[in-house]
């Protein structure tokens, strides 16, 4: 257990980012209206994700160079450019429900009921908290254990916020659907398996394993890491699900979702008060765990994908951080002045993050299967079938989210033509 325990570290801080907010509220959603059939689908991408972190490990710690130096050696600039580029487009879509997440938390924690924040006090935390992360970022030394650190507690309250709220949960009787659930939707559940298996965070991993140090006798360590941090992640993921399943699975609640506040607050007849504070605890802790360091996976690959440096103690790797944090918080504050729901814009751009999820994973495993890393056929087998994954994958995240945008554009031209003739 102690070996166990010892080994934890690199990984931990990929499964802090991936089970973000977006993450736990998709996980929400897809209980609340999907129901149990969702588990297989969290587990194989938990399966798949422990693969991809595992190979991202031995990667790091078996090559000479960082990933994207690696790919530039070996296929061309191009290739790192393009992996760079990528993963700081999806860094910033789930930077933008970081920062959405963090508001809806705290007008769940701070309020029973209202409308929740004006949009300008919205604005001053989202400002503030970036600007306060991005001094951090500029003042402090030796990041990466700091970090570590930090991840490890914020995790640990994740974990006992909704242990605690599953508790409660499976304590209550079970009652009959009050109304047949409608029909299923695919995109939160595309998004909720894009947000488990997340190849973003595993090909960080190798870059994880290089700042702690590590080097090819730690192979066994690195994949105990890997088992143990990302099967947390999977069984943190089922648990919520299987809450909000008990929850509103067949109730009018179901479909109300319309923000991160309003699932803290259906539970609040429930189980009283505790229950909303318990569950908005764990939401901010998601967070806040996801918020640094998936802008640091953002940054530090954009930086290292243009051959100017792929360590924390370097400067354009905390150039590129920064400016994920500024974009991140743009995209949220036009979402904000947009006023959509923030589920859906959650779900949304979680659902986008799936489409550049092929490249990353194919990196992955053409870098583990170069001779000198000695990547098991097992492991190597398993990150083929989730690159097969990814392309589906982003197949019908493509055409679910097409469906939807053109029903969207239908639905307003069909307003226009009304109030075109109304003014007629």
């Amino acid at each position: 257990m102690n070996r166990v325990l010892r080994s934890i570290g690199p990984a931990i801080i990929v499964a802090a980012v991936v089970l973000g907010p977006g993450s736990i509220l998709t996980s929400s959603k897809v209980g609340a209206n999907i129901g149990l059939l969702a588990l297989p689908f969290v587990a194989l991408a938990s399966v798949l994700m422990i693969a991809m972190v595992a190979l991202s490990a031995q990667v790091g710690v078996s090559l000479a160079k960082s990933p994207c130096e690696e790919l530039a050696c070996r296929l061309g600039r191009w290739a790192s450019v393009t992996i760079g580029v990528v993963l700081f487009i999806i860094a910033a879509f789930f930077q933008s429900s970081n920062n959405l997440s963090v508001i809806g938390g705290l007008e769940a924690l701070t309020a029973s009921g209202g409308p929740g924040f004006s949009f300008p006090l919205s604005v001053v935390i989202m400002v503030v908290g970036n600007a306060v992360l991005i001094a951090i970022l500029y003042l402090m030394r030796g990041l990466y254990g700091k970090v570590e650190t930090i991840m490890k507690a914020l995790v640990g309250v994740m974990m006992l916020a909704f242990v605690i709220n599953f508790i409660a949960v499976m304590l209550l009787p079970k009652g009959a659907p009050t109304k047949q659930p409608a029909s299923v939707d695919i995109l939160p559940l595309l998004a909720l398996m894009g947000t488990t298996y997340v190849t973003a965070g595993a090909f960080y991993q190798a870059y994880l394993v290089r700042e702690k140090n590590w080097g090819i006798d730690d192979v066994q360590r690195s994949r105990i890491d890997s088992i143990v941090s990302i099967t947390l992640l999977g069984g943190m993921t089922m648990l919520i699900l299987i809450s909000s399943w008990r929850v509103f699975y067949g109730t009018d609640q179901a479909g109300q979702l319309g923000s991160i506040a309003d699932v803290a607050r259906q539970l609040e007849p429930i189980f009283g008060s505790w229950a909303r504070v318990i569950f908005s605890l764990g939401i901010l802790a998601g967070a806040m765990s996801s918020f640094l360091v998936n802008s640091m996976i953002g940054g530090t690959v954009l930086a290292d994908g243009l051959g100017k440096g792929n360590r924390l103690a370097d400067r354009w790797p905390i150039h590129g951080t920064a400016l994920a944090l500024v974009v991140g918080m743009g995209i949220a504050i036009l979402s904000k002045i947009d006023g959509g729901s923030t589920v859906h814009l959650i779900t949304l751009a979680q659902a986008l993050t799936v489409v550049g999820a092929p490249a990353l994973a194919i990196a992955i495993v053409y870098l583990a299967t170069r001779p000198e890393v000695k990547a098991s056929r097992v492991w190597v087998t398993l990150g083929i079938i989730g690159i097969v994954v990814s392309l589906v994958l982003s197949a019908l995240t493509v055409r679910k989210i097409s469906a939807k945008f053109a029903g969207m554009e239908l639905k307003r031209g069909g307003v226009v033509a009304v109030a075109g003739g109304l003014r007629d």
